[in-house]
């Protein structure tokens, strides 16, 4: 019996919460899953590309860039709902502008100037809507003095601390997740801002999978949340539940997207 390939190319600090998945999804589809955890996010992601991988987690910007071509690479499994009151018990999320806790910045408008951390460029929350907002707020291109790729969101956030940047804007999930496992980061952090929500990263299959498992797939992760098991994986990754996802319901990106064309960080 071949073996499903998983994936993940959000933060590393997720990586966790998909080798549990990864073990109920073998126990519940009676066949091997394994999660390709031993890549640089670069490399998961030409291996999703290549029809290599099955199943994986990515960006709302990359997905639809997959899809709104003639043949389209992926196809929709599903998307968290996270459990958090801020969510609305919807699939979206936001991204939150952090500087350090003694800066003098209240808002994102007073960073004109400053040196911005972002984490990767294919990256909604990080870099495709800090892009939008200036557009959207007429502040323009060329705002920072500097804008410094860092390569994650974790990494992007370790510069703002060591004072290497100023700010960064982090997926708020991947923010809550820290906050929890480094609750000193309350006193060493403050949000200046609030983007969003936007449509929360989804699970994605390659087109090489056939759309039997895909939907096999699918029901059981809509479906975990209502089993001990299921609910504690979730629980762990502050996640309630997942949820169907349509292709349209990733509009709001596409069209931050067409705002964001031509704005340089």
């Amino acid at each position: 019996m071949s073996s499903l390939l998983l994936t993940s190319l959000q933060a590393p600090l997720a990586d966790p919460f998909c080798r549990r998945l990864t073990a109920y999804l073998a126990e519940r589809l009676g066949q091997p899953v394994v999660f390709a955890d031993d890549d640089l996010w670069q490399e998961r992601q030409r291996r999703l590309d290549s029809g290599e991988v099955d199943v994986a987690w990515i960006c709302g910007l990359p997905y639809v860039r997959r899809t709104d071509t003639i043949s389209p690479t992926v196809s929709l499994v599903a998307a968290p709902v996270m459990s958090a009151p801020r969510y609305g018990d919807s699939p979206i999320y936001f991204s939150d502008v952090v500087v350090r806790q003694e800066s003098e910045w209240m808002a994102f408008a007073d960073l004109r100037g400053k040196r911005w951390a972002y984490n990767e460029p294919s990256s909604h929350s990080g870099h495709g809507i800090t892009r939008f907002e200036l557009a959207r707020s007429g502040l323009g291109s060329r705002f920072f003095s500097e804008a410094v790729e860092a390569g994650s969101h974790q990494s992007a956030l370790e510069l703002v601390l060591q004072g290497d940047a100023d700010a960064t804007a982090l997926d708020s999930t991947v923010l809550e997740a820290l906050y929890a496992q480094r609750p000193e980061l309350h006193e060493e952090l403050r949000v200046i801002a609030t983007w969003g929500p936007s449509p929360i990263p989804p699970w994605v299959a390659s087109s090489e999978l056939a759309e039997e498992t895909r939907l096999e797939v699918r029901t059981i992760m809509t479906s975990m949340h209502m089993d001990d098991v299921g609910r504690e994986i979730l629980a762990e990754a502050q996640t309630a539940r997942f949820c169907t996802v349509e292709n349209a319901d990733y509009d709001p990106i596409r069209e931050m997207a067409r705002m964001a064309r031509g704005i340089l960080l």
